[in-house]
């Protein structure tokens, strides 16, 4: 059985296929045309696996993007989605914390992996990837060298989580001459409490499981973890959750035929 899971985000692309229990995988930017970027980056993946398109039993979108893909069966919330990969990637049950391009959200499941509550930030980019992308270029430095420079520094005070006033607040903080190590740290703190905030309604959860992009910085996860008083998981392949679940939803459609 082949099925695909399609999670056009506002930042990335994913695009898992499912082969039987094998998963492979392609991410890619989204960049200006969802839809072109979720039928691009899977026929890029069936080319690079050497599957043919007919041999795909059903495909299954999600993200921001899934109305805009004209070739999947079904679109299936990215709640349900990130839901279902997680449990899938680190045991079904607990609390789910995604950390997206635009959006964070948190997922509160049950031990069959089913959605109980969820709350959502969705209406600021403070805490997401899009957010650390601009104090990562404000500091001279790639987003992905971000976990590594803060780790074991000692983190300045942000007073400000608005991407704007943020980045005005670490350019002055630059130019009194403070290191950017500390400052990154501090970011990343203030990053850990306004997600943790928001998720705490949901605690104690039993475990918590941390995907999307930002979950691949160790410094994030760790000062999650510090915040959340508690263990974060953050499966290897935490940033496919969504894609992940699509494709297995696509799985149990393909079976209910």
């Amino acid at each position: 059985m082949i099925t695909s899971g399609i999670d056009v985000g506002s930042v990335s692309t994913k695009v898992v296929l499912l082969l039987d229990d094998e998963v492979k995988y392609l991410v890619r930017p989204t960049g200006w045309s969802p839809r072109d970027a979720g039928l691009q980056t899977y026929e890029e993946l069936l080319e690079a696996v050497g599957i043919r398109e007919r041999d795909v039993q059903c495909k299954v979108g999600t993200g921001y993007g899934r109305v805009s893909l004209g070739f999947i069966d079904k679109a299936v919330t990215e709640i349900h989605c990130h839901a279902r990969g997680a449990g899938y990637l680190a045991g079904a049950g607990g609390l789910v914390i995604d950390i997206g391009g635009q959006d964070s959200k948190a997922i509160l499941t049950n031990d069959q992996g089913k959605v109980l509550d969820f709350v959502m930030n969705d209406k600021c980019a403070a805490g997401t990837g899009r957010f650390l992308q601009v104090i990562a270029a404000a500091l001279g430095v790639d987003v992905s060298e971000l976990g590594e420079l803060a780790r074991g520094r000692q983190p300045l005070e942000i007073n400000s989580m608005c991407t704007v006033f943020a980045e005005s607040e670490v350019i002055s903080l630059l130019a009194k001459g403070e290191d950017k190590r500390d400052i990154i740290a501090g970011i990343h703190r203030s990053v850990a409490r306004r997600v943790w905030g928001m998720a705490s309604r949901f605690a104690p959860a039993g475990k918590v499981i941390f995907t999307g992009g930002v979950a691949k910085n160790p410094d994030v996860r760790e000062r999650l973890a510090r915040a959340a008083g508690c263990e974060v998981i953050a499966p290897a392949m935490g940033q496919l959750a969504g894609a992940l679940g699509a494709a297995l939803y696509a799985k149990e459609l393909t079976l209910k035929k």
